[in-house]
């Protein structure tokens, strides 16, 4: 009987438990995990509140606090957004790879947080190796494309450029011997693990930001107007939700509501109008930045494309009514930009939810704490990164198209009999269309 009475008061305990698991939002996964990884995973990170801040705001209720912590570090961010924006496509550049480090050791540090009790020997210093070689291979690439002449003229960055994949493939086995060789008995899986984790790491936040640089090339334009429309979604769905929200949207992230997702979907698609509007009509934006050879420097200057010159529009008949107008001017970049403003509001939030999951999973409130009210750099830009990739995908499915003075820089590098010959062909095919004389005559 009392052997019934205490397998019955362990089921009751057991159950209890796992009640609590589940009120927690923890799964047996979760608990496995949790042994797997040593019992014991990142603890919530808090922000670092400047004490001003902290004595200015006491009065309020940390409901109100944070709506004005968060503001003021917004104002700051917004004002040195545009601060680098005036200094121009290098500083830009370097910008983007800062953050993109930072974002990188944000990650990183988490998985060493989760493994640290286990003695396993390089995860780090692999982990920045492989960082060095990822950077190493896509900054070539880009310095190729956008140098290509300086790289010409200069004996050593010449050979570094004909073989930069093969010594970028060398790198990285260098990289995944060192990983084999640091294989220790009994902690092969969670090694994997981490060596699943750092690249994984690498393709979202490397990879992406090297699609930043990218669309960066193909005018400022490109590079700021998607940017904005995210900090713009970002800001407005925060204060719809704040003053009007009622509705949850995803479990994942608790604070979010349909009211918020909503209101920063219009606010954010008409901002990007105006935004492209003011931006289309300065050839410093539209153009795009190429390097020139005798100054050594880049430049910004070129006749505006079709894109950036302003068009009339017919208005539907049915708005004709409502608007009063029968034609609209505009410039066409302006359409794309609804499809850009569309794109940040409707599914990169959901960059920030994978995000949120992420974080949920290992139980911290944010990546770090970095800027106080926000959290870390990565809580800032799990947006962009997804929005990046769009616009990337999105210039060279709509916009992008070849480039001549690209072509003529690598014509000038063959050959002379190479030269020739394309020389000829292109002269049979311009005679052939009806664009030049006869072969005779030429």
């Amino acid at each position: 009987m009392e052997e019934l009475q205490f397998w019955c008061l362990a089921q009751e305990r057991l159950q209890e438990s796992e009640s609590e698991n589940k009120l927690d939002g923890e799964t047996a996964s979760d608990s496995e995990s949790k042994s797997e990884f040593g019992g014991s995973l990142p603890v919530p990170t808090s922000d670092d509140t400047p004490e001003v801040l902290n004595r200015a705001l006491s009065n309020l209720s940390s409901r109100w606090k944070n709506w004005w912590v968060r503001g003021i570090l917004t104002l700051a961010m917004i004002t040195f957004f545009f601060i680098i924006i005036y200094l121009g496509p290098m500083v830009l550049m370097m910008i983007v790879m800062c953050v993109q480090i930072k974002c990188f050791h944000e990650i990183i540090t988490i998985g060493y947080n989760v493994y640290h009790s286990y003695d396993l020997p390089w995860f780090r210093t692999l982990s920045w190796y492989f960082l060095l070689c990822v950077n190493y291979f896509f900054y070539g690439e880009t310095v190729t494309d956008y140098f290509f002449t300086l790289v010409q003229r200069e004996e050593p960055l010449r050979i570094l450029s004909k073989y930069h994949r093969f010594i970028s493939f060398a790198l990285y086995l260098t990289g995944f011997c060192m990983f084999v060789l640091s294989l220790v008995k009994k902690h092969y899986r969670l090694q994997f693990y981490m060596f699943g984790w750092t690249h994984v790491t690498l393709l979202i936040v490397v990879t992406q930001s090297h699609l930043i640089i990218h669309n960066l090339f193909e005018g400022m334009i490109w590079f700021i107007v998607p940017i904005s429309c995210v900090i713009c979604n970002d800001i407005m769905a925060y204060m719809f939700g704040f003053f009007f929200g009622r509705t949850p949207l995803i479990k994942l992230s608790p604070k979010k509501t349909w009211e918020g997702f909503i209101g920063g979907f219009f606010a954010t698609v008409l901002f990007g109008l105006l935004l492209s509007y003011v931006m289309s009509g300065y050839r410093c934006f539209t153009c795009p930045v190429e390097f020139n050879n005798d100054t050594n420097s880049f430049t910004v200057d070129c006749e505006p494309s079709e894109l950036f010159q302003l068009q009339e529009y017919n208005i539907p008949l049915v708005l004709q009514s409502v608007v009063g107008w029968k034609t609209l001017r505009m410039y066409p970049f302006q359409i794309h930009s609804i499809a850009l403003s569309t794109f940040a509001s409707l599914i990169g939030p959901f960059g920030g939810f994978f995000a949120s999951g992420f974080k949920r999973a290992f139980k911290i409130k944010d990546f770090a704490n970095t800027i106080p009210g926000h959290g870390g750099i990565m809580d800032r830009f799990d947006c962009q990164y997804l929005m990046a990739t769009f616009v990337n995908v999105y210039i060279a499915s709509f916009i992008r198209g070849p480039n001549p003075s690209k072509l003529i820089q690598q014509f000038l590098t063959l050959r002379p009999d190479q030269q020739l010959h394309i020389f000829n062909t292109l002269k049979a095919h311009l005679v052939d269309k009806g664009m030049l004389g006869s072969l005779e005559d030429a």
